[in-house]
């Protein structure tokens, strides 16, 4: 018999990891995840050990079973990571390419030479001079989270007493918000797919359309060449997305995300191979797949949970009258504003693939009811 066929180990067991199984058993690769609690999206579904992954102890323990280890967040310590290097573990993204997802001051110094909004690390109110400004927390922010619009200098202050270090950022005017996922695997072979359209609601992406509908060739070749030399220059192995802001023919990085993302869950029904493969193949060092679209377009809506806590009879309504629709439920707790799904719809048209993907989220939400 030939060699085994190798076991994945992904530190965390949300909604990526319940989307990377089905490929992962395409390929007849095994996922084994480290799970905060049996019920997280993908433990209810494949093999998992229930841990903390902020011990070392339980990762090392964790990473032993595995062949190479990967995340589906960016919330395990920096030096834990570290540690199983140490090991011999295998992980991908490595630590030296990971510390850019968690660290933004880390990520804006590296980045430095890319096209980025101006920037500053700042302790005292008194180091800014011109508002409003962005402000972010150094790490932990994401969805929104940690990330501040702010007006003058008392509210900076204010701010600074809760979080005494801040990455502050110019507040760029930008027309849309795009993103470019990018996949690279050890030896260097690199892929991107089409630029996203992201739309934004109160910090949380509610829907994408790809190809971005409003970005010149010129400007989308533009993004994904960055895209590229931002992986190449971070080092990364495994699928990831860099964030950006359009301002006329201007592009200015917002975010990088070292995992499967967001913004490229429309690659599961609109690309030849979808960004959860995709991370596979890179972090398994096979050759990449092809990332081209399967449609002229397509558009992903997120679900977020509202009031309405049955996910399953909207179904009987939305399959009637859309029958095109894809749907993708993460089995989570229903919460308002949380991601428990997303919908997706390919075609030629983009005002019916827009419209009917929102009025699914609105009937799935309730606020809709026909």
């Amino acid at each position: 018999m030939s060699k085994a066929f190798p076991i994945v180990g992904v530190i965390g067991a949300g909604q990526l990891a319940r989307m990377s199984i089905a490929p992962a058993t395409a390929l007849g690769v095994d996922l084994l995840l480290l799970a905060a609690d049996s019920q997280d999206s993908g433990a209810q579904i494949t093999n998992h050990i229930v841990g903390d992954y902020k011990d070392l102890e339980t990762v090392r323990a964790f990473a032993k079973k595995c062949d190479v280890v990967t995340f589906e967040h960016e919330l395990i310590p920096l030096s834990i990571v570290k540690a199983l290097e140490a090991d011999g573990v295998v992980v991908r993204p490595s630590s030296s390419a990971f510390v850019y997802s968690q660290d933004k001051a880390a990520m804006r110094e590296k980045l430095s030479s890319f096209p980025s909004p101006h920037w500053q690390i700042v302790t005292s109110a008194d180091q800014v001079h011109d508002f409003p400004v962005i402000a972010k927390a150094i790490s932990g922010g994401y969805d929104g989270r940690g990330v501040w619009k702010v007006s003058d200098a008392k509210e900076l202050a204010a701010l600074l007493q809760q979080t005494p270090k801040l990455l502050i950022e110019e507040l760029v005017d930008f027309d849309y918000e795009i993103a470019v996922m990018v996949a690279r695997s050890p030896h260097g072979q690199a892929t991107t797919w089409a630029p996203t359209q992201t739309i934004q609601e109160d910090g949380i992406c509610t829907m994408t359309i790809s190809p971005a509908p409003h970005l010149s060739v010129a400007l989308s070749e533009k993004a994904q060449k960055i895209a590229l030399d931002v992986a190449a220059a971070v080092g990364v192995v495994g699928v990831m997305a860099v964030e950006l802001f359009v301002k006329g023919d201007q592009l200015f990085i917002n975010e990088l995300a070292m995992r499967p993302h967001n913004s490229g869950h429309w690659t599961i029904d609109g690309s030849h191979t979808s960004q959860f493969e995709q991370h596979l193949r890179a972090v398994l060092d096979l050759p990449l797949g092809d990332p081209s679209m399967s449609a002229p377009l397509a558009v992903m809506g997120n679900v977020l949970g509202g009031d309405k806590p049955d996910m399953y009879r909207p179904y009987l309504h939305l399959m009637a009258r859309t029958p095109a629709l894809k749907f993708h439920h993460y089995k989570k707790e229903v919460r308002p504003g949380r991601k428990i799904g997303h919908v997706t719809m390919v075609g030629e048209n983009l005002v019916e693939l827009t419209q009917e993907v929102q009025h699914a989220l609105d009937y799935m939400s309730g606020e809709v009811d026909e």
